[in-house]
């Protein structure tokens, strides 16, 4: 033997030691040099290649083999092939090395279950853990790992991802209630047969069966969805041994499921056992009291990171953000954010969300803006989160910025990225750019069909929008829970109702979806704008789920519209025994009861309001100038420009009026004379936005304005408006009109252009257009 035999064989005894391509050539040419090509050293260096991820260089060597390879070369020749994602050449090695007369060991079962997980073949896997069992390995410990994972991943991938379910009437419902798809991971590319779940491809069940939100989310609990969980919890049940990666691979099946109780038991059981928890496990039972608002047992976990040093963890951190924010505690989030000593993409996205997910839309976006200037890449998920902070200040210029980075950068072919544009453009009320991205997307998703077709129900596009849901069912993509709110919604601000109750009907015979609040509540309102109060009544009655005090809220506004005032006490009965913390509908009563005349019932309702603490929101209303946020309360004096916004106020009205425009004075809900009537009407928020975007911007610009609350009723104002400037006024917040049983209110973004006034001539456009420049232009 040479002089290099010894350390040669020490270096092959111990093939962990080479860590790169160019020390594995360099041992092979030894090894080819010095010892010759016997299978059982060429078996090691197959090894070690195949470890290193090396395929070519496996596969010339395990050609070589002029005998049967060895049962080390089989193994390794099938992991570099799991490790490719070429699950069919692995499988087709299983199968060889079988026929051959060889008997896989433990080592090679991992990849083996890998491979059929890669190509969605359950049947296979079950086929895999029956051989398992029958050759005694399923007493092995990463071959029980790799059993649960794989069932783990087959749930996740039978889903669908489901995720396509994002879950709540969005695009409004898309974000609030999807954080924006935050942490939207699915098992599969998550979850390792080595380290076990990540902690960020959990998922857990809410309160409603048909919704799905990622991370804190919802799945559906489906009789196969238990299969699975029962296969993971038998393997798991039937290990000798078990390590941390077999406690959090089951807890990960248990959380994934929404049998959170199990899973906290579970963890339990870990300290019985004598094993300590890791990151991963304390990551994945944190979402679990986000979900349920739990902040006291959240503390608790907090505590113990504290003390077992996780606090550094970047995993253990990030799930303290999101748990903190999700119980409304962004101040924690943001005090663990600032305490941690590096700031990763998953870091700043956590409190990126938390932040947004809380309406502290200005904070997320300084956050990000941040992130950008300590030069943190974005993900897909740091733009899922922060569009939007954009589509709820209706920032459409910070929008499109985020757009043409989005684009420069290659995220647009991104699905979620996508649905995110379009829902961000049609809340900014530009649902002709929304349209235009959506068309370019090469396969939508639910989520994307979902978004586009409400965005033009926000727009009151009725039509365009049940037009594009009845496209996406003949594209083979079957609706669902959040695909029936939107079109409900759709035909809710179009007032078709024929068109709701067939879809109503429909959802629940044809696809076997159960109605929920956000279903009774479109149709409800429907009913109650088509003026069918009583109809509405005994629908909301007979809902097979408790309805809350916010549906019964939708049917007390319109029974202020069409001024029944009867049923509205009986409504607002049933609201202050459900949500007795409801103010809306105190507000409510008390606007019907001023509109009635009747003062001192109407003063009895502010009375109960101040005895439980409660304070109405002041409206507030804000517009975009010259990338500048401008906001305006009613009344409000405040603003630099105040003079010439009332000036300009003051000349409109007067134009208007001799146009022929009443003011409606009823619509003031207070006990005042006429002309203070007249001047509170002229100093509402959003009044004075649209006044200051008139002066502000030069003749044909696009005027958009939002309000925290729903828009006050003065279509007719803003049609006289739009006709006398030839401008468009976009409003893209809730407004309503004056209504009889014939006319329907619409919600979301209103455009002046669309409106059937009479036009006027151009010589009166003009004049007023030399009133408006006299004024003096913003500048």
């Amino acid at each position: 033997m040479s002089s290099i035999a010894i350390p040669l064989r020490s270096l092959l005894q111990n093939p962990s030691t080479i860590k790169s391509k160019h020390h594995a050539k360099q041992l092979h040419a030894q090894v080819l040099k010095t010892e010759g090509s016997s299978s059982s050293l060429m078996a090691t260096i197959l090894s070690i290649y195949s470890h290193l991820g090396f395929l070519h260089e496996s596969l010339i060597i395990f050609n070589t083999f002029t005998s049967l390879p060895t049962i080390i070369a089989w193994k390794s020749i099938i992991r570099c092939y799991t490790y490719h994602g070429l699950f069919k050449d692995s499988l087709t090695c299983f199968s060889n090395m079988r026929a051959s007369g060889k008997h896989p060991d433990h080592n090679v079962f991992p990849s083996v279950l890998k491979s059929c997980t890669g190509l969605m073949d359950f049947k296979l896997g079950e086929s895999v853990h029956g051989c398992i069992i029958r050759l005694g390995v399923d007493a092995d410990l990463y071959t029980g790992n790799a059993l649960m994972n794989m069932y783990c991943k087959f749930q996740s991938m039978d889903e669908g991802f489901d995720s396509q379910r994002f879950g709540s009437g969005n695009v409004d419902l898309v974000y609030e209630k999807i954080p924006e798809r935050k942490f939207e991971r699915s098992l599969d590319s998550e979850m390792d047969v080595e380290k076990g779940p990540h902690p960020r491809s959990l998922k857990v069940l809410g309160k409603n069966e048909n919704q799905l939100l990622v991370i804190g989310g919802v799945t559906p609990r489906r009789r196969k969805d238990m299969v699975y969980i029962e296969s993971v919890k038998k393997v798991f049940d039937m290990m000798p041994c078990k390590d941390i990666v077999s406690w959090n691979t089951v807890i990960a099946g248990y959380v994934h499921n929404g049998m959170c109780e199990e899973a906290l038991r579970t963890v339990r059981e870990i300290g019985k056992a004598n094993v300590m928890p890791d990151s991963f496990t304390l990551s994945s039972v944190l979402p679990i009291f986000a979900e349920y608002v739990d902040i006291s047992r959240g503390k608790e976990i907090h505590g113990y990171t504290l003390r077992h040093g996780f606090d550094s963890d970047d995993f253990i951190a990030s799930s303290l953000i999101d748990m903190y924010a999700k119980c409304t505690r962004v101040d924690d989030s943001l005090r663990i954010f600032h305490l941690l000593p590096q700031l990763d993409v998953i870091s700043w996205n956590s409190i990126i969300a938390g932040c947004v997910q809380n309406g502290l839309f200005d904070e997320g976006l300084k956050l990000f803006r941040q992130m950008l200037t300590a030069k943190v890449k974005p993900s897909n998920l740091t733009f899922s989160s922060i569009m939007p902070a954009c589509a709820h200040l209706t920032t459409l210029h910070l929008g499109k910025q985020l757009h043409g980075y989005i684009t420069q950068n290659g995220f647009d072919k991104n699905v979620f990225i996508a649905s995110a544009l379009v829902d961000m453009y049609a809340k900014c009320g530009n649902i002709r750019i929304a349209r235009s991205i959506f068309d370019k997307m090469v396969s939508p998703d639910m989520v994307s069909w979902t978004a586009m077709i409400m965005g033009y129900a926000l727009h009151g596009h009725a039509n365009e929008a049940l037009l594009l849901f009845h496209k996406m069912k003949m594209e083979n993509v079957r609706p669902n829970y959040v695909a029936f709110v939107a079109a409900l919604t759709a035909c809710s601000h179009g007032g078709l109702l024929d068109e709701a109750r067939m879809l109503f009907n429909c959802m629940i015979e044809d696809y076997g979806i159960s109605p929920g609040l956000e279903h009774y509540a479109a149709v409800a309102d429907l009913l109650g704008r088509a003026g069918k109060l009583e109809e509405a009544y005994e629908f909301i009655s007979k809902m097979h789920i408790r309805p809350t005090g916010s549906v019964w809220a939708t049917l007390l506004s319109s029974c202020r519209v069409h001024k029944n005032i009867e049923l509205a006490e009986k409504v607002g009965e049933k609201v202050f025994q459900i949500d007795p913390e409801n103010i809306g509908a105190y507000i409510l009563m008390s606007n019907i009861y001023s509109s009635a005349g009747r003062w001192k019932e109407a003063a009895k309702m502010r009375v109960a309001m101040k005895g439980r603490g409660m304070t109405k929101k002041p409206a507030c209303t804000w517009i975009e100038v010259k990338n500048k946020i401008h906001a305006f309360v009613a009344g409000d004096r405040s603003h630099p420009y105040y003079d010439r916004i009332n000036e300009a106020l003051k000349v409109m009205m007067e134009q208007m009026e001799r146009k022929g425009y009443v003011l409606n004075t009823d619509d003031v809900l207070h006990d005042v004379e006429v002309e203070q009537k007249r001047s509170l009407l002229c100093s509402h928020s959003e009044r004075l936005a649209i006044a200051f975007g008139i002066i502000s911007t030069p003749s044909g610009t696009t005027i958009r304005v939002t309000k925290n609350l729903r828009i006050s009723p003065f279509q007719g104002w803003e049609v006289f408006l739009w006709r006398l400037l030839v401008k468009v006024v976009q409003v893209p917040a809730y407004y309503s009109k004056p209504r009889n049983t014939n006319t329907h209110t619409n919600k979301g973004v209103h455009t002046g252009k669309e409106s059937q006034c009479k036009s006027l001539s151009p010589t009166d456009a003009a004049l007023f257009l030399l009133n408006q420049m006299q004024l003096g232009a913003y500048s």
